[in-house]
């Protein structure tokens, strides 16, 4: 399987949904607004073999679980569709009958570890919730997921995905990264629908997560904000 971070998007019975996943060595980590994904691969000839776990970071009960349950697994088999896309079908056993169909797009595939970027008492390396909050007066929060390995940034949620990079030591970090869209959001979060968002940022950092403060450009428009990363899952 190529490895990168993939839009996807999927349904179960009449339940549609999307998010981001990053696949790297027989790993798969992502998530959208409300739930965390964590799964593995297995790569026969053609056919890929994945179990993927999910499970609620967000409480607001507005975002239903797709699976029925904020704890949910999900067994699916599948194979390329052309040179970026790949196509799977599956089961759960939280509900039992139900067929699950999924496409994968391959969004960046250029991942490469930043040496040297993370030192002693620097952020892990891991799957992390996502909550942001814009400054000022400014209605523009969000929710996802962010995994940060060795340097880089890659995250996102149902509309946005994030690549960027980062250096940390000492309980700190900084960096910087653009926010864009995968699927149109202008109805749904107007201040970054419709727009390629570069963010500055720099903040604390321990075992359990980090916080940043922010300045956002959406074209001719500065906007601050914070945001708050609770580790999931190291990768």
């Amino acid at each position: 399987m190529i490895e990168g971070l993939y839009k996807c998007e999927y349904s179960i019975n009449d339940a549609v949904g999307r998010s981001v996943m990053f696949v790297r060595g027989g790993r798969m980590l992502g998530g959208n607004l409300a739930f965390g994904h964590f799964g593995s691969y297995r790569q026969d000839g053609e056919e890929i073999d994945c179990t993927i776990e999910t499970l609620r970071h967000n409480d607001d009960p507005s975002y239903k679980p797709l699976l029925g349950a904020d704890v949910a697994t999900l067994h699916a088999r599948g194979r390329l569709y052309d040179d970026r896309t790949y196509r799977f079908e599956g089961n759960s056993p939280q509900m039992p009958g139900a067929l699950f169909r999924s496409k994968m797009t391959l969004i960046d595939d250029g991942l490469v570890p930043q040496l040297g970027a993370v030192g002693e008492g620097g952020v892990a390396n891991g799957l992390y919730s996502l909550r942001l909050r814009t400054l000022d007066g400014v209605d523009g929060g969000l929710t996802g997921v962010m995994l940060l390995l060795d340097g880089r940034i890659l995250g996102g949620d149902a509309y946005f995905y994030y690549l960027g990079t980062y250096t940390s030591a000492h309980g700190r970090w900084k960096g910087e990264m653009v926010n864009q869209e995968h699927t149109p959001a202008r109805d749904k979060v107007p201040v970054f629908g419709g727009h390629e968002v570069g963010i500055g940022f720099s903040g604390t950092c321990d075992a359990t997560g980090a916080e940043l403060e922010a300045a956002a450009f959406t074209g001719r428009r500065s906007i601050r904000l914070t945001a708050v990363l609770r580790l999931m899952q190291r990768a």
